[in-house]
């Protein structure tokens, strides 16, 4: 298929508290299930068709995911590769600290325990190539540190850019090969 949908998963309490959750596993708000809903709804709005809805491993995404599902009717599986990246020292740490913002800006850091950017990179851009080449549309649900990564898929940015890069809870957004 040429294109796929990302979409972020909904408010966590940690996201609440301006904390890094990274691969910690945190569940979403009250108000993140119905920004999840909301979410399916403005899919269906928008006429999105795809075939499956594929999402990270991590409870606030699956969430999501199967509150879309359940609005849109699209099927739903766990994808592995979209955990999101194990930030290591960073985990629950501020997400707006300056040491963190400058930290992504090293890719190949594992900041101690993690992963670094460049691991996350290898497995994401591998599975958006395999994306590319299935006759398949896509609905993503992950994390925003993974909107981060498949943003450099698409567009050429200086570190700067990567590291400040993100997006709002369940926002939805469209990716064009």
């Amino acid at each position: 298929m040429n294109h796929f949908y990302f979409v972020r998963h909904g408010e966590t309490v940690w996201n609440v508290e301006n904390k890094i959750c990274g691969a910690t596993d945190i569940e979403l708000t009250e108000k993140g299930h119905d920004q999840a809903i909301e979410a399916g709804r403005k899919i269906l709005e928008m006429g999105v068709t795809a075939d499956l809805i594929i999402t990270s491993p991590l409870i606030r995404a699956k969430e999501t995911a199967r509150h879309i599902s359940e609005v849109t009717r699209i099927p739903m599986e766990i994808e592995p590769r979209l955990i999101e990246q194990n930030f290591g020292r960073y985990e629950s740490t501020p997400r707006d600290g300056a040491e963190f913002h400058e930290a992504k800006k090293d890719l190949a850091s594992r900041f101690g325990t993690g992963e670094s950017m460049l691991q996350v990179a290898h497995r994401i851009y591998g599975l958006l190539d395999d994306i590319k080449e299935s006759d398949k549309e896509y609905i993503l649900v992950a994390h925003n540190g993974l909107a981060r990564i498949i943003e450099s898929y698409f567009r050429e940015m200086t570190n700067e850019e990567f590291s400040s890069f993100g997006i709002k809870n369940c926002e939805i957004k469209r990716y064009d090969f």
